[in-house]
């Protein structure tokens, strides 16, 4: 849920952004250098045949009409004829998109303020010479076959609000000239080919930030911009400790998860503020803090699956919907409250060591899974996926040696 809503706050910033000048001009017409750069950008791309689409975004544009600014799809003028912002392709969910390359061109479009490009198959690299248009505020183009490196002069844009150059296969390192982006609050550059290693810091309003899906190395910055709201590095090379979150107090969506982060987690990033923590398939040690139960939002979420928590599970959090502690090393009793509140949905607590769980009647509401732990009877296994496989509960030589274990190292 809270993904989806920050994925509606990017298409509210892409065309709410700026005061939107209207497309018909009656007295003016287009700049004759604006309309020769679409031309230009015109003969580089072509519209991807669809047998569903009737639409085809490329055939609108007409050059023999006498008001291209009312009459181009994706094109936006100011009152003076000049193009300001340049939507390439339709964004409709039948439109397949648009192949072939970005022109070099764009960048003669010296007024614009907002780039886009919605999905399709446009390969090559991203015109370096669009770090001139010093007007920018939103460059977005997702999801086509974008490569090579991205252009350092996109660093030197002062006034850049959104860059999102997601779902394409760009390469190369993230230039650390970017925390000299002193406008922007919209990072997304996830599900690309990047790597080197995570810059030391990042812009200071940032609120936005997704960098999942890479090759990116590195510890997490000490200090992370302290107004973010979603702050995603999954599924990368990080590694060391969880730096820089506990000052995050606005952080809303936290997904670090498929990484090699080590040590323990923040006491304070368990607090219903932050609905969806995902840390799942990591190294992290220590365990649940103390903290006082509370209620999470609806579709809250936290993973902390597949790592090396300890100690007994506390009632930090019970007030979470979907809970997923499995493939740790967790013992004890399972508290009461996890089962009495009526706000869990999925909890899932497979492949640890606890010894318990509290007597109680389990509604069909709950999906729970136990298995393969030191429990006997095991209880609750209807909703175990495949991968928990077919044993029941753990061996009672691996119970006792675990306990053995972490009695000599107390």
């Amino acid at each position: 849920m809270a993904k989806k809503c920050f994925y509606l706050f990017l298409l509210l910033v892409l065309y709410n952004l700026s005061t939107q000048p209207t497309n018909s001009l009656s007295q003016n017409k287009i700049s004759p250098i604006d309309l020769n750069a679409l031309r230009e950008i015109k003969n580089q791309l072509t519209d991807i045949p669809s047998i569903t689409s009737t639409q085809h975004f490329l055939s609108s544009w007409n050059f023999t009409s006498p008001d291209p600014c009312s009459s181009f799809l994706g094109v936006t003028c100011s009152s003076s004829g000049k193009v300001v912002v340049l939507a390439l392709g339709t964004g409709l969910t039948d439109s397949p998109g648009l192949a072939g390359t970005l022109s070099p061109s764009i960048a003669k479009l010296t007024e614009l303020n907002q780039l886009i490009l919605f999905s399709g198959i446009v390969t090559g690299s991203i015109p370096a010479q669009i770090g001139s248009l010093k007007n920018l505020r939103v460059i977005a183009l997702t999801n086509n076959r974008l490569n090579g490196a991205i252009p350092a002069t996109i660093f030197n844009l002062a006034n850049l609000h959104t860059l999102d150059l997601s779902h394409n296969q760009l390469s190369g390192p993230i230039p650390a000239t970017i925390s000299g982006l002193t406008q922007l609050k919209v990072l997304v550059l996830g599900s690309n080919r990047l790597s080197g290693l995570l810059p030391g810091a990042f812009p200071d309003q940032l609120l936005h930030l997704d960098l999942s899906s890479n090759g990116i190395s590195g510890m997490l910055p000490r200090q992370l911009p302290s107004a973010l709201h979603y702050l995603s590095v999954a599924q990368n090379h990080l590694w060391g400790p969880l730096n820089g979150l506990e000052l995050l107090s606005d952080l809303v969506y936290l997904d670090l998860s498929m990484n090699q982060l080590s040590g323990s987690i923040p006491t304070s990033l368990f607090r219903p503020t932050l609905n969806s923590m995902l840390l799942q398939r990591n190294n992290l040690s220590g365990g649940v803090p103390q903290a006082s139960p509370t209620t999470y939002g609806s579709g809250s979420i936290v993973d902390l699956s597949h790592n090396f928590l300890t100690g007994n599970l506390t009632t930090a959090l019970i007030g979470v919907e979907t809970l997923f502690l499995n493939n740790n090393l967790l013992t004890g009793t399972v508290p009461k409250e996890y089962i009495n509140t009526g706000s869990i949905k999925t909890l899932y607590l497979q492949h640890n060591y606890f010894t318990g769980f509290p007597d109680g009647t389990l509604t069909d509401s709950i999906s729970i899974c136990l298995s393969y732990n030191c429990m006997v009877p095991p209880i609750g296994l209807a909703a175990c996926p495949a991968s928990t496989g077919e044993q029941l509960s753990r061996p009672s030589y691996q119970c006792s040696a675990f306990r053995k274990g972490n009695s000599s190292s107390d």
